[in-house]
């Protein structure tokens, strides 16, 4: 392995190939549930020692794990235990390398943190609409590869949605240069679309050309107490009528999830959770003005509570007070991991359905298991939950993991299946999911995944054990 490591050092120079100290915050994924052991973490500078490092790796036949913030939550970018994996660091191509204000887009490196990309097209006069609890240190190189939703999918979409084109570096150390960053063009097969979501299996995103949008006029928070699942689908039915285009988010929350953020973050003032089942988060973009926006609201939550889906509400009445709504529903994945080790699900089911799935769902797991505990909580505006399971409240969280972990899924995920919804929503599926994949995807769709794995990674070097077996 020294000559495929001093090739690497002749690239990026020596001390951009990290092979001794603790190296954890490369090989330990964000959960801290997998830990590797790379060769090397190589952290090129540009795209064009990106296509040199993986033109060496192929040679030597080494295979590559690239990674963004390493803030994911499936064990995809993380090395497995051989030792003879190079972590691809991407965070040092990390420029904005042109903003297009008559073509409302940003290019932008793999690199760059997400805030960075708020920041900047907000000093420009911009929105970047995606938004999620990592942005301060995920990058939208991981974002494309994962395919990331966030908060703000209702409006705008997930990051396949914001993305025009890309930059990628093939398996075979070839450029492939597509950042051109048009709204049409329809010249055969959507490469585009191929790498986005791959995870990093089929070739290393690079850069990307990114959609901008006007920055709204008025951004306004509203938090809803809802008598069940049934009436916040139906508060949502009604935003959409009564608001439009200007509802960008919509998050529900059980009142067990929130019941754990005032535990465990007493400082935070969490509203409402006590007295109903389920609270509702919803913000309005407004392109008029802020009494626009604020009157929309009212007539909204007017009418939901004329019709009973709706039992109070609060609307923010500033900039500060619609942050620390929006901190509170962020908090619930941090107050779950206070209160113990716990199995999280990232899935997706028709929003028409999601009542029964959660009423079905919820009965079998508190049979198998008694006293289980759920948070439940999520991006409802476009049908994807976080539908995760507790230990009983005396119970050995650790041992209930290692217990139950395998039958709980295997009961979430049939229901998932029966109510034709998805394994994972926006979180991808990495190796914590493989055999998960395997399972309840169709044949005909994998095969036609390993297809174009063959035909774009014929040697399987681009982070093997992710999404397919080889």
């Amino acid at each position: 392995m020294d000559k495929i490591l001093d090739a690497l050092r002749a690239i990026v120079g020596d001390a951009h190939v990290l092979t001794g100290g603790d190296l954890s915050a490369w090989e330990l994924d964000w959960r801290k549930r997998t830990r590797g052991k790379a060769l090397a973490v190589v952290r090129p500078a540009d795209t064009a020692q990106v296509a040199a490092v993986v033109s060496a790796c192929a040679a030597a036949g080494v295979s590559m794990v690239p990674q963004g913030g390493n803030t994911g939550l499936v064990g995809g970018s993380t090395p497995d235990a051989s030792g003879r994996q190079v972590v691809l660091s991407l965070q040092r191509l990390n420029a904005v390398r042109a903003i297009d204000s008559a073509n409302l887009t940003m290019t932008v490196e793999a690199g760059c943190i997400l805030q960075t990309l708020q920041e900047t097209a907000e000093k420009a006069g911009f929105l970047f609409p995606l938004s999620l609890a990592a942005e301060g240190s995920c990058t939208i190189g991981g974002n494309l590869g994962s395919n990331a939703g966030g908060t703000q999918v209702v409006r705008y979409g997930n990051a396949r949605d914001l993305c025009l084109g890309l930059e990628v570096v093939t398996a075979q150390g070839e450029v492939w240069e597509g950042l051109s960053g048009l709204r049409k063009d329809n010249t055969g097969y959507d490469l585009r679309d191929l790498f986005i979501g791959s995870e990093g299996t089929l070739g290393i995103i690079t850069a990307a050309t990114m959609k901008l949008y006007p920055l709204p006029a008025a951004q306004l928070t509203a938090w809803a107490a809802v008598p069940s699942m049934e009436d916040a689908v139906t508060l949502l039915g009604l935003a959409h009528r009564h608001l439009g285009a200007g509802l960008t988010g919509f998050e529900v929350m059980g009142q067990f999830a929130l019941g754990l953020v005032a535990r465990h973050f007493p400082q935070q003032r969490v509203p409402l959770y006590a007295e109903t089942p389920f609270c509702v988060l919803l913000e309005n973009s407004d392109h008029e003005s802020e009494s626009h926006a604020r009157e929309q609201f009212e007539r909204l939550l007017e009418t939901a509570m004329e019709e009973g889906c709706v039992t109070d509400a609060v609307v923010a009445e500033n900039l500060q007070q619609a942050h620390q709504l929006w901190h509170i529903r962020e908090s619930i994945p941090l107050a779950q991991a206070e209160e113990g080790l716990n199995i999280k699900h990232d899935i997706s089911v028709p929003v028409s359905l999601i009542p029964e799935f959660v009423r079905v769902t919820d009965a079998l797991l508190v049979k198998a298991i008694p006293g289980v505990r759920l948070v439940n909580f999520g991006h409802l505006g476009d049908g994807n939950l976080h539908y995760n399971v507790q230990a009983p409240a005396e119970g050995d969280a650790a041992a209930f993991l290692r217990d139950q972990e395998e039958n709980v899924n295997a009961l979430v995920y049939d229901s998932v299946q029966v109510f034709g919804g998805s394994i994972s929503a926006e979180h991808g599926v990495g190796s914590l999911k493989l055999d998960k994949l395997e399972k309840h995807k169709s044949p005909v769709a994998l095969g036609l995944m390993r297809a174009i794995k063959r035909g774009l990674d014929p040697e399987n070097l681009m982070n093997p054990g992710r999404v397919l077996r080889a």
